[in-house]
């Protein structure tokens, strides 16, 4: 099985243990050759990716490894708490938390064009690891859970990923990077994640982008609708696992766009913000198709979110695929 900087034609895809074992016993020794007796570093989100490259760093370098968890104020609800008790409570990992909340946002206010957004995120990021890494010795690496639909969608222009490409060149020119699974496709990434042993509430968790909700708030972001997104996406999970939609539908989450319109609350005019669900399935990333979701279940998030969510006074549901659509809207 080839590790080479392209995916090769003929190359297997991984839909079995036994093949995600092979690919990672040659990951590991791959990743011993490449890093030596040096550190790196990882970007920890906590999602399938960085989660996965975590493991397979851990075994192949074991404490050489020093993970970042940044929140950049962009995360979902309750997130850094739950990655830091998984990540170091469970995985006995060597985990760095920092909290960049204002440093970001205060960045990204009256900002609203999305590729400008997403490389003033992934150069803050940069900035943050880079900052970490004047604190400790001998890194010379950069670890990313950079996957191949990354590469593809960046390649073809369609948008700019933190984690393909595009680093800053004094960033460039300190670390070398290292991106064990960038010729993977997602689902066979969680094939290897679970032949790493990785928790299923982990390996199964949905996808979340590196901009983190940052594109799910289109144009400029403010915190109020920031919050708004935040809260609305922690009311639709919490839906989606009590009627047995969890781990079944690809991804799901929330938009709340920058305009707002006429509504009525409590027999008086609000003036709000619209809020759009959206629920995809897909295998390669490549193609999505929309998840039909019981007319009950839709009435019952739209009650919740518009009585439960400030800001929010009407809900709407996306059922564009992938294409024409993109599966963010940024």
């Amino acid at each position: 099985m080839s590790v080479a900087d392209r995916r090769p034609d003929s190359m297997q895809r991984i839909t079995s243990l036994e093949l995600a074992n092979a690919f990672i016993s040659e990951q590991i020794e791959a990743l011993r050759a490449q890093i030596g007796s040096k550190k790196v570093l990882l970007a920890l989100s906590g999602g399938v990716d960085s989660s996965v490259v975590a493991a397979l760093l851990i075994k192949a370098v074991g404490q050489q490894l020093v993970c970042v968890h940044v929140n950049h104020g962009l995360l979902r609800k309750g997130e850094p708490e739950q990655v830091i008790e998984v990540f170091r409570g469970q995985m006995n990992a060597n985990l760095i938390y920092v909290d960049a909340t204002d440093r970001f946002l205060d960045k990204l206010a009256g900002v609203s064009d999305p590729e400008t957004k997403r490389h003033i995120i992934g150069e803050e990021f940069i900035d943050v690891f880079a900052e970490e890494a004047r604190k400790l010795t001998d890194v010379d690496f950069l670890a990313q859970g950079t996957i191949w639909p990354d590469i593809l969608e960046s390649e073809a222009g369609i948008k700019a990923h933190h984690n393909a490409g595009g680093l800053p060149a004094d960033i460039a020119d300190r670390f070398e990077l290292v991106e064990p699974v960038k010729i993977l496709f997602k689902d066979e990434v969680r094939v290897v994640g679970r032949a790493l042993g990785l928790p299923d509430n982990m390996v199964d968790r949905q996808p979340f982008p590196g901009p983190g909700l940052g594109v799910r708030c289109p144009g400029a972001i403010t915190r109020d609708r920031l919050e708004a997104v935040r809260e609305a996406d922690a009311i639709l999970r919490e839906e989606f696992a009590k009627n047995g939609l969890e781990g079944k539908v690809w991804q799901y989450f929330t938009v709340v766009p920058d305009f707002k319109s006429t509504g009525i609350k409590n027999g008086k005019r609000t003036f709000e913000w619209p809020c759009i669900i959206r629920a995809i399935n897909t295998t390669d990333v490549m193609e999505v198709t929309v998840e039909h979701l019981p007319a009950e279940l839709i009435d019952h998030l739209v009650k919740r979110i518009t009585t439960e969510v400030e800001g929010i006074n009407r809900v709407l549901y996306d059922y564009t695929p992938k294409p024409p659509a993109t599966v963010e809207y940024e």
